[in-house]
C-alpha cells in the first residue's frame, strides 16, 4: 500500500517555519511508530521542532497522533471523581507516596501511573520498591478494583499500550538532543496523561538546579504549553510552578525517602514537604469538587490508613522493615555560620553516584543508598556540626560522590530570604 505522504515534504515545511497540516502530522506520528519513517528522519524533524517550534494546535494534533498510537485507558463506572498529578522530577520529590493516599482519603480516585528515576532525579516506582513485596506492575483491572474499593489510589508502572509513539520517539530524542524541545516534551507528558484517562490534572513543574528547567520562564512556557493541551484534549488541567533549587525535604534516594513519607502521612515530616503535599491535595481536591482541608486527614490518622492499604493492595508490606546501608560517611560542617545554599542538582548527582539512581533505563539501584540531609539553607550550624549523611552499599563509592558535593554548599554569616516552595498557579 502506498503512503499519503512523503516524510521530506514534512521536514521540509518544519525546517521552513511553515505550519505542518494536521492529516501529514499525524501521518508522520503513525508512520514513525510503524517503522516507515527512518530514525534519521524523524530527528531532522524534531530538530526542526527544537528550533522552529510548534503553534498550540500543531502540539495538540501530534500529542493525540501519539495516544492514538495506543491504548486510551477509562475509569468511567468506578463510582468516583478521578484525579491525577505529575511532577516535571526533582531531587528529594517524595510527595507521590504522601499524596495518591492523602486525596483518596476524600473519596476521589488517584490513578497514579509513575516512573523510574534517571540521572539525578528519582523515580517514584523506586522508591516504593523499597518496601518489601511492593509491586509496581498491575493489570488495568487490578486497577480500576483498587480504586474502586476502599484504597481509591494507585501508583503503579505504566503499561507498554500507552502511547507507545511516546516511548519511542523519546528514546530518539535522548540521542540526538532534542530532548529540550518545549513542544516535544509537553506532547511526550500529556500524551500518556491523557491516554491514562484521569478527568482531571495537577501539574508540578519544576525550576531550579536541581529541575529539567533550570530557568524559571521555561519552565513557566513547558506548564502553559501542558495547560492548554489539557484543555484542548478534555481534561481539567492547573499546574504549580514549583522551586527545585533546595532538595525537598532532609532525605534524598529511596528507603530513606519512604521513611520520610511515611513521617509526612504520620502529621509530621519536613516542612517544604508537607507544604507542597498539602498545596498540590488541595488543587486536586478541588478539581474533583471536594471542599476540605487536606491537612486534617495528616494530623488525625487517615491519611496514613489509606496509605498502609494502598501498599498492601499491592503485596507488599507496610510495616516491614526497610534497607539500610552498609556504610555511611558524615559530612561536617568547616565553621560556625548559618547554611545559606544546598544545590539540589549536586546533591542529586551525589547521591546518584551512590547507587541511589541510574545512569540507564536497565541500571539497577540500591534501595539503601541515598543522603540525609542534617541542614538546609537557614539553620544555623557549628563547626563539626553534621550536614550530610551518605549512604552506600560500597565504601568504594564515597570518593566520587565527595567529589559531586565539593561545591554544593556554602555557610555564611547572614540568613538567606526564604523563598516560597510554589511561585504560581497556571490555568487554562
Amino acid at each position: 500500500m502506498s503512503e499519503p505522504f512523503d516524510a521530506v515534504d514534512v521536514i521540509r515545511a518544519k525546517r521552513d517555519g511553515a505550519p505542518v497540516p494536521e492529516d501529514q502530522l499525524r501521518w508522520m506520528v503513525d508512520a514513525y511508530t510503524r517503522g516507515y519513517v527512518a530514525d534519521a528522519q524523524m530527528s531532522a524533524f524534531t530538530m526542526a521542532i527544537l528550533l522552529n517550534g510548534m503553534s498550540r494546535d500543531e502540539i495538540r494534533v501530534m500529542t493525540d497522533a501519539m495516544i492514538a498510537s495506543g491504548e486510551r485507558m477509562s475509569f468511567a463506572g468506578i463510582g468516583k471523581r478521578t484525579t491525577d498529578k505529575h511532577s516535571t522530577g526533582g531531587v528529594g520529590d517524595k510527595i507521590t507516596l504522601p499524596l495518591a493516599p492523602l486525596v483518596a482519603t476524600y473519596g476521589v480516585a488517584v490513578p497514579q501511573l509513575s516512573g523510574r528515576g534517571l540521572g539525578h532525579t528519582g523515580g517514584t516506582l523506586d522508591k516504593l520498591e523499597s518496601i518489601p513485596g511492593w509491586r509496581a506492575a498491575l493489570t488495568n483491572d487490578e486497577m480500576r478494583a483498587q480504586l474502586a474499593g476502599d484504597v481509591g489510589a494507585v501508583i503503579c508502572a505504566a503499561g507498554t499500550g500507552l502511547a507507545p509513539a511516546d516511548k519511542k520517539l523519546y528514546a530518539l530524542r535522548d540521542v540526538t538532543g532534542t530532548v529540550e524541545a518545549i513542544p516535544l516534551i509537553a506532547s511526550s507528558i500529556m500524551s500518556k496523561k491523557i491516554a491514562e484517562g484521569t478527568e482531571s490534572l495537577v501539574l508540578d513543574v519544576k525550576f531550579g538546579s536541581g529541575a529539567f528547567m533550570k530557568d524559571e520562564s521555561r519552565a513557566r512556557e513547558l506548564a502553559e504549553t501542558m495547560v492548554a493541551l489539557g484543555s484542548d484534549s478534555g481534561v481539567d488541567t492547573t499546574a504549580l510552578l514549583t522551586d527545585m533549587s533546595t532538595p525537598l525535604g532532609r532525605t534524598v534516594g529511596n528507603a530513606n525517602e519512604v521513611r520520610e513519607s511515611v513521617e509526612v502521612l504520620a502529621g509530621g515530616g519536613p516542612a517544604d514537604v508537607v507544604e507542597l503535599t498539602v498545596a498540590l491535595a488541595r488543587e486536586m481536591l478541588r478539581m474533583a469538587g471536594v471542599d476540605a482541608d487536606p491537612s486534617e486527614a495528616l494530623s488525625d490518622g487517615r491519611a496514613m490508613d489509606t496509605w498502609r492499604r494502598m501498599i498492601r493492595a499491592q503485596d507488599g508490606d507496610p510495616e516491614a522493615a526497610l534497607p539500610t546501608p552498609r556504610e555511611t560517611h558524615v559530612v561536617t560542617a568547616d565553621r560556625d555560620g548559618v547554611v545559606t545554599r544546598m544545590d539540589a542538582f549536586d546533591v542529586g548527582i551525589a547521591a546518584w553516584r551512590l547507587g541511589a539512581g541510574r545512569a540507564r533505563a536497565s541500571d539497577p539501584v540500591v534501595h539503601a543508598a541515598g543522603i540525609d540531609l542534617h541542614a538546609k539553607p537557614g539553620d544555623r550550624v557549628a563547626a563539626g556540626d553534621p550536614l550530610l549523611t551518605l549512604n552506600a552499599d560500597d565504601d568504594a563509592r564515597f570518593a566520587r560522590a565527595l567529589d559531586a558535593l565539593a561545591g554544593a554548599y556554602d555557610i555564611g554569616d547572614t540568613a538567606p530570604v526564604p523563598a516560597p516552595i510554589v511561585r504560581a498557579r497556571i490555568t487554562a
